[in-house]
């Protein structure tokens, strides 16, 4: 099943909500690694989402051109996102040319620097990046390991061979209850079940337990399973 939604952030300003119809919305959270670098409209995203009841993400734009001001920037993340609960992944977006021109390997050991720094606190996480940027400047090895949300516009598919969960297929989106031009996305996993089953990104973890069970009674033999929660 598609899911359509929409990514935001400080640059579509202040958003009615509740005119908004959307499956999903990924916001921006912050960019940089200091915290007064957090986007100035998340708060008023988060709670605008919440309260219509869309599900949410969240992405953390970089700067990052080492391993250790990658984890500068998941710390910082981390604290912003700290409290709140969030049905899709939280993204790392990868498109500065001064990080690019580091090379693929480098790259990728900061892509893997700020994901696993995100893993280790609990969430589900993802990297955005357009489909040309995955294919040059990627290991295979990234790319496998964590959802991948593929941007490319003006094509009936992206132009990337590796496995994705979200395309970003345009970037002049129209939508009631935001001003201008808006980002448009389609979504082919099920992350809110993947992550409340799992209990990340803030959702407590569904301890279920199921146990084979016999029983006997006048004679007759039942099976059957028995689920606790």
């Amino acid at each position: 099943m598609i899911r359509n939604g929409i990514d935001v952030s400080r640059w579509q300003g202040d958003i009615d909500w509740k005119s908004v119809r959307t499956d999903f919305c990924i916001m921006q959270a912050g960019f940089g690694r200091e915290i007064s670098q957090k986007d100035i409209c998340f708060e008023k995203n988060y709670s605008g989402c919440k309260s219509a009841g869309i599900p949410c993400g969240a992405y953390w734009y970089s700067y990052a051109v080492s391993e250790d001001e990658a984890k500068k920037e998941a710390a910082v993340c981390l604290e912003v996102l700290k409290g709140k609960q969030f049905e899709y992944p939280i993204y790392f977006d990868v498109e500065e040319r001064r990080t690019l021109d580091l090379g693929r390997a480098k790259v990728s050991a900061i892509i893997k620097a700020f994901l696993n720094e995100l893993e280790r606190a609990g969430y589900f996480a993802g990297l955005y990046m357009s489909a040309s940027y995955l294919r040059d400047y990627v290991t295979d090895e990234v790319k496998q390991r964590y959802a991948v949300w593929v941007a490319h516009f003006g094509v009936s598919k992206p132009d990337y061979q590796g496995e994705y969960g979200m395309w970003q297929k345009s970037n002049t989106g129209r939508l009631t209850g935001i001003t201008g031009n808006v980002d448009l996305d389609e979504c082919y996993k099920d992350y809110p079940a993947i992550i409340k089953a799992e209990g990340l990104n803030g959702f407590p973890k569904n301890n279920v337990i199921r146990k084979e069970v016999t029983l006997t009674i006048d004679g007759k033999t039942y099976r059957g399973t028995l689920t606790q929660v």
